[in-house]
């Protein structure tokens, strides 16, 4: 048995691990022990990918292109495919995954599985919204091929469908088409959510990309640092990205504690304030900063981390969010990595996608036990009075009433699942 965890660190349960191989995968997924969930680069936040002491199914080594169209930009892959390959092979060749979430190490079944998105919902939606065509491999040893025009309801279940319909063996993703790898970007300091909102508005009609980091210990104003970006034909004599750094070691405590955050938000804020303006920015910094930084998970210590990400209907959006940092404030937790944005008014393509018309607030916590759980219930009677929920790829601790409230669509989206798959994540919601 292998120790296996999620990025958040909170702990390595032993599975039984089988590396998939395209030969053999209906009797891999059929054998014993069973369930089994599937387990690509582990990049979730909590316990959405783990089994413990059952099977993970590792999806690495399916990693193959298997075609690609260059006039209709229609990719087809394995599902273990990285997308940073998908990158890496296909942005010189003008073309680009339209949507991609703040790490570009995950794998195709991974980023469908829990349908990610990115800076750009209100322009491109969900990942899922690219998605033509899926291969699914279930237990009983069927095989399920299903598309935008084909076994739909399928598609529907399995986008954001946590990796409970089947394992995802290939996908045709249809691709934009790009100039090249740079974006004009604009940085601009905000002083409330007021002005953040303001500013997430106004930039929908003419920015592709929107995003801001949020201070979260500066007070229920809220301040922060609104980012945006449109692609450019600029060709600048630039290096893409710095040099790459590695967390080397497990420091004995968080970096990010009572003492370091209110300082560390306080200048990063100033630091930013001061280079506020427009520049020319290669995608990858701008839409991954932290993939520059190996193994960054390790700053949160020897404990490990939560994130907590909510969406909130755009109605209720600026109150819950006031109330939100209001309890951050008074409980004595903060999070640095703090992500406040809007997603756009769009039908998401998934029965459990999470994006909905409304804005999202990301947070990464320390773990420190009780009181950060006293402080999530706090936040959880907020996103649940408002009309919110909370992001399944992120989660390892949300009560199931707050889950079966937010998750309208979960009683048709159960009748899609594999009884041979299961999770720490499923069994603490669904049950099974």
């Amino acid at each position: 048995m292998t120790p296996l965890s999620s990025w958040g660190r909170l702990g390595a349960p032993l599975h039984y691990t089988v590396s998939l191989s395209r030969e053999k995968i209906s009797e891999q997924l059929s054998r014993p022990p069973l369930p089994g969930i599937a387990y690509g680069m582990g990049r979730s936040y909590g316990d959405i990918c783990l089994n413990p002491r059952g099977t993970a199914w590792q999806t690495t080594d399916l990693n193959n292109f298997i075609s690609f169209d260059d006039k209709s930009g229609i990719l087809h892959c394995e599902a273990g495919l990285l997308l940073r390959d998908i990158q890496n092979v296909l942005v010189p060749r003008g073309w680009m995954l339209p949507v991609t979430p703040g790490t570009q190490l995950i794998t195709v079944g991974g980023a469908i599985a829990n349908d990610v998105h990115g800076k750009n919902h209100h322009r491109f939606g969900t990942f899922g919204d690219h998605v033509q065509y899926l291969r699914l491999a279930r237990t009983d040893n069927q095989i399920i091929e299903c598309s935008t025009t084909k076994n739909t309801d399928w598609l529907a279940a399995t986008i954001g469908g946590m990796g409970l319909t089947g394992v995802v063996l290939e996908a045709k993703i249809k691709l934009r088409k790009v100039d090249g790898p740079w974006l004009e970007t604009e940085t601009i300091p905000y002083y409330s959510l007021e002005q953040f909102f303001e500013l997430a508005d106004s930039s929908e009609a003419g920015w592709e990309n929107t995003v801001s980091w949020i201070d979260c210990l500066g007070g229920r104003q809220g301040r922060g640092i609104f980012m945006r970006g449109n692609p450019t034909t600029a060709s600048p004599d630039l290096p893409p990205r710095s040099k790459q750094l590695t967390m080397p070691f497990v420091p004995p405590v968080s970096f990010f504690n009572k003492l370091s955050l209110k300082p560390f938000n306080t200048a990063y804020f100033h630091l930013q304030a001061r280079n506020a303006g427009r520049s020319i920015t290669h995608y990858q910094p701008f839409f991954y900063p932290l993939d520059n930084i190996l193994k960054w998970n390790r700053m949160y210590g020897p404990k490990g981390f939560y994130q907590y990400q909510s969406v909130i209907p755009r109605t209720n959006g600026l109150e819950a969010t006031r109330a939100m940092l209001d309890a951050i404030k008074h409980s004595g937790e903060g999070s640095f990595l703090a992500v406040l944005k809007t997603f756009g008014k769009r039908l998401a393509p998934g029965m459990m996608s999470f994006p909905m018309h409304g804005v999202t607030l990301a947070l990464d916590f320390p773990n420190n036990g009780p009181h950060t759980h006293q402080l999530f219930k706090q936040l959880d009677a907020i996103v649940q009075e408002a009309g919110g929920r909370i992001y399944p790829a992120k989660d390892a601790r949300m009560p199931r009433e707050l889950f079966e409230s937010g998750y309208p669509h979960l009683e048709e989206f159960l009748k899609y699942r594999d009884l041979g798959i299961s999770s720490s994540l499923s069994r603490r919601l669904i049950g099974s």
